[in-house]
């Protein structure tokens, strides 16, 4: 009894000290760069969560700065078990901390209804015309490796998708108009004089349309089409609470999976550009802005991650080496939701609202919320030397009913 206490407790610790790094990563993403930089990051291994890109990162750079691996980023990452699948021995100290999920099986014989589901025990099968899935129901330290800390048999190569300045990829405007229809709407392409505000792109919720400025080059097109389908699957009715409250963040995770999109299908993004994180991060009353950041962060890849999934267009690897088998992406149901976002993801978003995407003016490579100049907070704290960026935050400004990005 005593010892399983004490493995108990040294689990936990291990659990702690992990949230004490993310907590600290979090921190450290100040500037709207630094938010890029961590969904770029997160694009290139979307089947993680946001908090585990954030685990690796940190830690890989680590190891970078201390020379023990040859670059600053990693390239493929894989737990102990999927490496010896691909022919590689994983480094013994090697390895990265993440926190591992623990899944169990929930059956329901009505899924939409998120009460209906119930947990399934070990041997326990399910009742005639129940559907089961698989769900996250807790966490344990877990151990990953990139492959330069790994030894054995060489991977495949991914071919990696050459793209010509203002070219989009092949099959994705396809694929993003096929899902936007799917959710009971129009996709229009149109001359940037008849969209209002002049806007690059937007989403009228009463009319269902997604209208797409004709006047840009296919790149911008398909990128302005895939903020709008964000738009189109977070802010129907049953958006956050905190987007209602503050729409910087409907806007900041409606580029931000449109970047995640972009990046993914080697697109460049350098043209993508989000507001200060304490502008958008630090304004939602009564909501740590820690918080605020780590469920935007995770909601933005979840998103980008499903729309990825359901695309058949070539991408980049997922990070996942075991993807390399099947010479492309690997495909990834919805098994990590939970039964609420199971009956969120199958009811079509209504909301008597337009929003409208940013106008980036072609060339500008420059994107703003309306009504908004400036961040309205600012971060204190140096970056280096492990110092942590707190948020001072300052009177919210009232939310805009319309918008554009």
């Amino acid at each position: 009894m005593a010892a399983n206490e004490d493995k108990q407790a040294a689990r936990q610790a291990t659990l702690d000290a992990l949230e004490e790094r993310i907590v600290r990563s979090v921190e450290e993403l100040v500037s709207g760069d630094d938010w890029r930089q961590a969904i770029e990051f997160a694009a290139r291994f979307r089947t993680r969560s946001f908090n585990n890109t954030l685990l690796i990162w940190a830690q890989h750079l680590e190891a970078y700065e201390q020379g023990r691996v040859p670059t600053p980023t990693p390239t493929w990452v894989a737990g102990y078990n999927d490496w010896r699948k691909m022919g590689r021995w994983p480094e013994k100290d090697g390895g990265y901390r993440i926190r591992g999920p623990v899944k169990a099986r929930f059956a329901s014989a009505t899924p939409r209804d998120p009460a209906s589901w119930r947990r399934l025990g070990k041997w326990e099968k399910p009742r005639p015309g129940e559907v089961v899935r698989r769900r996250i129901v807790s966490v344990v330290p877990a151990y990953v490796w990139d492959v330069s800390r790994t030894h054995g048999d060489p991977l495949p190569e991914l071919p990696r998708p050459r793209l010509l300045e203002g070219e989009a990829p092949a099959g994705l405007w396809e694929g993003l108009t096929g899902q936007a229809e799917s959710l009971g709407f129009e996709v229009l392409r149109m001359p940037r004089d008849r969209i209002e505000r002049g806007a690059n792109g937007c989403t009228d919720f009463e009319t269902r349309q997604v209208m797409v400025c004709a006047d840009m080059d296919p790149a911008a097109q398909v990128k302005t089409l895939a903020h709008e389908l964000a738009h189109v699957r977070l802010d129907g009715p049953n958006q956050q609470e905190d987007a209602r409250e503050h729409r910087g963040i409907s806007e900041v995770r409606a580029e931000s999976v449109a970047l995640m999109i972009a990046a993914a299908h080697g697109m460049d993004t350098s043209d993508y550009t989000i507001p200060y994180v304490a502008g958008w991060a630090a304004n939602v009353d009564g909501k740590d802005p820690v918080a605020v950041v780590r469920a935007t962060g995770e909601q933005v890849r979840s998103t980008a991650f499903d729309v990825l999934d359901k695309l058949d267009t070539p991408q980049l690897g997922n990070g996942n080496p075991l993807s390399l088998r099947v010479g492309g992406p690997e495909r990834t149901s919805q098994s990590q939701e939970t039964p609420e976002q199971a009956a969120r993801r199958v009811e079509p978003w209504r909301a008597p609202e337009c929003r409208c995407s940013l106008a980036r003016r072609p060339g500008s490579g420059r994107s703003r919320s309306a009504g908004s100049t400036k961040p309205t907070s600012t971060w204190t704290g140096l970056r280096g030397g492990g110092g942590r960026g707190r948020p001072r935050t300052s009177a919210s400004r009232p939310a805009p009913s319309r918008g554009w990005s």
